[in-house]
């Protein structure tokens, strides 16, 4: 009824835990039980490790939070070793997420985690970070840079390729038409919108870096609007991220056009929430007779 499927892997539901919002796995191992869940992508990996920006990074806005982490990790060598043997023993699909500041830097981290003992069965590429001060961006702007990297990593690796967009760019549907040229199994859509806030008593950018990336319910429109119009472009499968705090939330992704959704911010304030969502996903099929869930997907009614 929930099942849903990039290539061969099937996935029991459509609800992913976002890169970054349970850390590694292990972080909140006591508080949900992380098997429920279609599949969980890791906090994102670079090679070397990174401290992330100076503080502060993070704050809260009146319909979600801006964060500057800066991509901090404890990097690729030390993720196989403390991290993998965790990893391995969850039963959902794991997803790795990716991050590097040049094309090198990918497909090194790529290479590493290949010759690992890993039963991950993908790569989640971060292609979009804004807020690191190499890298990130650069990676998702350009429509030959994107089809460079994704068919350099794509010739590296038989797992699933999933290519993470940014929806600070001029036309969101042509970077995924490059990802899917270059051999992506499926692209994830979207990464965080560049945002701001103003301490008005010190007078001081809310984090170090000024700018950030905002998520939560405030980015949904723009969210579900980009899915749509990669959904229109291409026939690969499509993560829709942005905003989901609900199972109404879910069903628009799908109705747009995602596979599967991957919940991010709402899992700061209650990790269990997305359970309660499968549930609720469950009980709504169950009393609209529908015999499978994506049977919904991209089945938008246009006004005429």
């Amino acid at each position: 009824m929930l099942t849903s499927n990039i290539k061969e892997y099937i996935f029991d539901n459509p609800i992913l835990v976002a890169s970054g919002t349970f850390g590694y796995g292990h972080e909140v191992s006591d508080m949900v039980n992380i098997d429920s869940f279609g599949g969980i992508i890791t906090k994102s990996v670079t090679l070397k490790p990174r401290e992330g920006n100076d503080p502060p990074r993070i704050f809260e806005t009146s319909s979600g939070m801006v964060n500057s982490i800066g991509l901090a990790n404890l990097g690729v060598d030390k993720f196989c070793s403390d991290k993998i043997p965790y990893l391995n023993k969850l039963r959902t699909k794991v997803i790795i997420n990716i991050a590097g500041s040049s094309i090198k830097e990918y497909i090194e981290t790529l290479e590493f985690l290949e010759s690992s003992n890993g039963n991950h069965i993908g790569y989640e590429i971060n292609i979009s970070c804004p807020n690191v001060k190499k890298g990130g961006m650069e990676f998702s702007v350009d429509s030959r840079t994107t089809e460079f990297l994704t068919s350099e990593l794509r010739s590296r690796t038989d797992k699933l390729l999933i290519m993470k967009l940014s929806p600070n760019v001029t036309k969101i549907s042509d970077i995924a038409l490059s990802c899917e040229a270059g051999g992506a199994d499926a692209v994830s859509a979207i990464n965080t919108v560049v945002g701001m806030g103003i301490d008005i008593l010190t007078k001081k950018p809310k984090v170090s870096t000024v700018f950030g990336g905002l998520s939560g319910p405030a980015i949904k429109p723009i969210a579900i609007a980009n899915v749509h119009k990669i959904y229109k472009a291409v026939k690969i499968p499509i993560i829709g991220i942005g905003g989901i705090s609900c199972f109404e939330d879910v069903l628009e992704f799908i109705l747009a056009g995602a596979s599967l959704v991957e919940i991010g911010t709402l899992n700061y304030s209650d990790p269990n929430k997305g359970i309660k969502i499968i549930k609720n996903l469950q009980n709504y099929c169950i009393d609209n007779k529908i015999n499978r869930l994506l049977d919904l997907k991209g089945q938008i009614s246009y006004c005429e």
